[in-house]
């Protein structure tokens, strides 16, 4: 049954929800079945000679199943059902079941009645599960699902590539000026710098400048309602043209999404070290690790 529109009304709150997909109403109980007529008896049948059997067929054998499954994070784990492995990267990993399936329910009204000391809740009477992931220009939050598990790919992206630039810039600005990204803000508060050359920007300038140009290019991919497109622009983001064979782009998604992991997890190292030890500097740690 297509919906294009459900209410939610639970303990007096009344909740529309303007979702788009399949609903699903719960079954009526069977009604009691009736007691059968006595069957009358029927007239014996004339027996028929019988006829010879036909020898019969060997079985085809039947061939082995591949043991080989998706790929999953852990040896021998389990991979919910919603993690099918078609998506680049996944390897089965929601313990938090947070990429789930949405399913909105549909209850019925509840007994308002304000002469009584309890009024029960209305009952369930089926669930609605959006439609396909879709994104439009309607609201700021442009798919039409937040917690979609596309939207979750798509930030998982655009964190994993801040954390790739902020790590590797963390690691070149200190090698080659010797400043920790600590300290690097109050080296620009006394002159906008850029590997030691002066820049011609005072420091609120060159944020504003910052802040206009990230809004715009935010702005522009929010605009864009192609689901790939959002997550792989290409075009100018790809000037070697190195996406066009499939199988060619399917291994750098792949190697794509494990470096945007393994960078959050470094970045959020260099962090933690900043905040709870007495070293701000991951060239020294580096440094000490490997010497």
């Amino acid at each position: 049954m297509s919906a294009t529109a459900v209410s939610a009304i639970s303990n007096g709150s009344k909740v529309f929800m303007a979702k788009k997909g399949t609903l699903t109403l719960k079954k009526a109980a069977p009604a009691p079945k009736r007691a059968a007529a006595p069957k009358r008896a029927a007239a014996p049948k004339k027996a028929l000679p019988k006829k010879k059997a036909a020898p019969a067929r060997k079985p085809a054998p039947r061939k082995p199943k591949k043991a080989d499954g998706p790929l999953v994070w852990f040896p021998n784990a389990t991979a919910p059902e919603w993690l099918d492995g078609s998506m680049v990267g996944d390897r089965g990993f929601d313990p938090l079941g947070l990429g789930k399936p949405v399913q909105y329910l549909q209850i019925e009204l509840d007994n308002l009645d304000q002469n009584k000391d309890f009024n029960p809740a209305g009952a369930i009477l089926g669930t609605l599960t959006p439609d396909a992931t879709t994104v439009s220009e309607e609201s700021l939050q442009p798919y039409n699902e937040v917690f979609d598990i596309q939207r979750f790919r798509e930030c998982e992206l655009i964190h994993g590539r801040w954390c790739m630039l902020a790590t590797l810039g963390a690691l070149v600005a200190e090698l080659t000026t010797g400043v920790s990204w600590v300290d690097a803000g109050k080296i620009e508060l006394e002159g906008s710098q850029y590997l030691g050359f002066q820049i011609p920007f005072d420091l609120t300038t060159l944020v504003i400048l910052e802040v206009l140009l990230m809004g715009y290019i935010e702005v522009a991919r929010n605009g864009t309602k192609d689901l790939e497109a959002r997550c792989y622009p290409g075009g100018p983001f790809d000037p070697l043209n190195l996406a066009e064979d499939p199988e060619k782009a399917f291994e750098l998604k792949t190697a794509e999404i494990k470096h945007c992991r393994l960078a959050m997890v470094a970045f959020f190292g260099f962090s933690w070290q900043a905040l709870f030890t007495d070293s701000t500097s991951p060239v020294n740690d580096l440094k000490a690790f490997l010497g």
